[in-house]
Parts: C-alpha cells; structure tokens; sequence
C-alpha cells in the first residue's frame, strides 16, 4: 500500500505534462461501445477520474450506469460542522447532481450505502456481479473502475473485485486512477496505460460536475477539521485533455473459451502462412534436436503441440480454455501421439508443483494475456521448473496486443532481465519475436 497525503505538494501536474510517454499511450476503443457501469468508490471518484469519458460516452448514445459504493462520509473526520451522517446526505445530494451533469437530467446513481474506509471484497462482491452482469447483456460493454493500485485502501479493494468480476465474464474493463497522479512519477507508469482525448465539450462538462462536488472542492468552513480535500494542487491533474486508464486483464478461460467457441481456427494457425512458417522458425532455432520433456504453456488448438511431441520423449500442454484442448485431443489423436498430456489450467494461479525437471520450457504467443504480477510469477515458475542444462523459448508477437495490459516487448524484457537467464538465440522479424534462454551455470558470477 502507497503511503502519501493529500495535503503534501505531491508531483507537479507541469511534470506529467512534460511525460511524452503519457500522451503516446494508445487510444481506448470506444466506438461501438454502449452499455458501460462506471464503478466509484465514493462520490466524485467518477467525475475526477473518469468524467469526461462518461460524458462522451453518454453523448454517443451508450446506456451508462454508476454504482458508488459509499458516500464518503469519513472524508472530515475532525470537522464540526457535519456529523459523518449529516456529510453522507450532502454528498449523495452532491453525487446525484453531477452525475445529471455528466450523463443526462434522469440519472440516477446505484448507491451501495456501504461504509467509508473499509471495503472489502466480500461485501462487494455479490453488487458488483450483479452490476457487471446488467453490462455483460450490450453488444459492447465496458467496465470502468477506481484503479486497484492507486494507494486508497477503498479504491483498490473495489478496482480488485470489479476486475475479477469483469475478467471471469471477458467483460472489457479498465481502471482510473485518482491518486497515483499526487504520489506517482512519470517516470514509473503502469504497465496497460491507456487514453481517451476529451474534446473541449466534455472538458467543459466534467468541469460542471465536479463543481457540485462542493464538500470535496472547498472548504466546509474556516475551522479547523474543515479544510478543502481536493485541493488546486490535486485538481490540477484532471482538467487534462485526456483521461488515463489502466487495462484490466481478463480472466483466460472466459476469453479463450468464447473465442474457441467463436471459431474453430481462431488464429488461422492451420491456414495462415505467417502462422505455419513462425512454427517452423521456432522448431528450427530449438538448440538441440530432442529434447526429454517439454512444457507447452497455452497450447491452443496443438498446432505447435503435434511438432514439439515428434521431438520429445514426452510434452504435456496446457492451456486456459477446454474448447481449445478439445480441438488439441482431437489433432494429436490424429497423429496418434500417446506422449502428450493436456492440461486445462489458468496460469500462473494453477500452477503445479510437479512441473519440475524440464528440458524445455515454450511460452508462444501467450505470455501477453498475463498482467505484468502475473508475468512475473509465471516467468519465475518458469525459470524454477528447468534443468540446469534446459531450454526457455519465447515467441510473441511484435505489434500491440488490444485490451491487454503487456504486449511482447513487456513479455520479452522480463526474460533479459532475469539474471539467471541468458540469451542463447534471438531471431527478430517484423511481425514477432523469438529468443530461447538457458539457466547461467552456479558456478558463474
């Protein structure tokens, strides 16, 4: 947890304002978009962090729903001139009046009524289902939540349980952050940062919203215990051209599943040329000609699996989804390849311990669909599982990876910066990325 105050100066919006890297964060894809819930942890969460995407979201037709899970009523816990429930009344009325702002004279907000300060994923679990449920039934949904690392205790809690709600039903989900802005630096962002432009109407309009959120922008009074929570200093960060989200990463098996479902080949790996000439540059690069035996992590529909079978004494291939392990039982009974094990696992969580003792480790095409947390679990369970005298292959994908927090070139610095790893070969095109690893013997520096 981020430890910061908001009365501290924080980092100077002029800083962020000078992060190139911010302002060359891809653009969200909004078009088409038209059931969205906005989750707020307290009243005005979703005017600062998220207001002008919700105007111009509403403006574009999309039926937009936010649910606030409390009322902030612990905002001035010293003040004398509100009692916490006097405070959570004012701030409802408050809520209540920008969101007309934002989306239209009839919204209403989804309040939760739970309390200020203390979230817990329990509690909110059953709500937020519920609400991303009524979201999952648009053509194109779209989750938006306080950002799970932001540093507040509620913002992270919510943004945590939204994302895991959203990710098992391979609803679309992205995250705002509110406070990183005072206690971050531009030169630490996260990984999956995205953007939505505002143009100088929905600039205009959030503006007009937040202004109702009276208690949070000004003072309460002149005593002590009443001073203004959102002060110039804080606010400065949200009248940008731009809003800033992060990816959540979706849960593999509700993706997969449905994409597998979707189509039988969903990568045209049997058809496409690119898809069939990378296979065999990877099985070419492979140091040794056989190998003992081999983890396939996110096997798909087998393609690459029948391959690395025909060079090993045995494989076992895992993947997220079972539509896809279907489609691979079927391929390798084709060929008849009894030394082949499938497995259906969401990794890293699934992870099992006897995948030890590997002289051949392949992670094509998969280690994107992973958060960076994730990415760097499994890349360690990876590392562990070798022998010493064994082979990590990664193969990704050059180009950005929509909806996903990495893409390759996250997935492939990782690897370079383990220091128990070092490059044995690299082979770079246009299109993807090819590198296998072996362990640096013990008895090296």
């Amino acid at each position: 947890m981020v430890s910061f105050d908001h009365r501290d100066p924080g980092t100077p919006e002029a800083k962020w304002a000078r992060c190139g890297a911010l302002y060359r964060a891809p653009e969200l894809d909004l078009a088409g978009v038209d059931r969205v819930v906005v989750f707020a942890a307290h009243p005005d969460d979703e005017t600062i962090g998220a207001g002008g995407t919700v105007h111009r979201l509403a403006r574009a037709g999309a039926d937009v729903r936010v649910v606030v899970a409390t009322l902030g009523e612990n905002s001035h816990p010293d003040s004398t001139t509100y009692a916490s429930h006097e405070l959570a009344e004012v701030r409802r009325e408050e809520m209540v009046a920008a969101l007309r702002t934002l989306v239209g004279p009839d919204a209403a907000p989804h309040f939760l009524d739970l309390s200020d300060g203390s979230l817990t994923e329990e509690q909110l679990r059953a709500p937020v289902a519920e609400h991303v449920a009524w979201a999952e039934q648009g053509r194109k949904p779209l989750v938006l939540s306080t950002w799970e690392q932001d540093g507040h205790t509620d913002h992270d809690t919510l943004g945590r349980t939204v994302a895991l709600a959203a990710g098992a039903r391979g609803v679309r989900c992205v995250q705002f952050p509110v406070w990183l802005w005072h206690w971050g630096s531009p030169t630490r962002l996260p990984r999956g940062l995205v953007r939505v432009p505002l143009g100088d109407v929905d600039r205009a309009v959030k503006r007009a919203a937040l202004d109702h959120h009276v208690t949070q922008v000004q003072p309460l009074s002149d005593r002590p215990g009443d001073e203004v929570l959102l002060g110039p200093h804080v606010l400065e960060h949200f009248d940008r051209s731009a809003e800033f989200f992060v990816l959540g990463t979706p849960d593999q098996r509700a993706v997969f599943d449905r994409v597998h479902t979707a189509s039988a080949d969903p990568w045209d790996v049997d058809t496409s040329w690119y898809e069939r000439r990378k296979r065999d540059v990877l099985l070419a690069c492979l140091p040794r000609e056989h190998y003992g035996s081999v983890l396939d992590l996110g096997c798909s529909t087998g393609a690459l699996t029948v391959e690395l079978a025909r060079r090993a004494r045995s494989v076992t291939a895992v993947d997220a989804s079972d539509v896809a392990l279907r489609a691979a039982r079927a391929r390798l009974a084709e060929d008849d390849h009894a030394n082949v094990e499938l497995v259906h696992a969401v990794l890293p969580a699934d992870w099992r311990e006897d995948w030890t003792g590997r002289d051949l480790v392949v992670v094509s095409e998969m280690g994107y669909f992973c958060s960076p947390a994730q990415w760097h679990e499994l890349l360690g369970r990876c590392v562990a599982a070798l022998r010493p005298d064994g082979h990590l292959v990664l193969c990704h994908w050059r180009h950005p990876i929509a909806d996903w927090p990495l893409d390759g070139a996250d997935v492939h610095r990782g690897a370079r910066r383990r220091p128990e790893l070092r490059r044995v070969v690299s082979h770079r095109e246009r299109d993807f990325d090819l590198e296998i690893f072996g362990l640096v013997p013990r008895d090296e520096p």
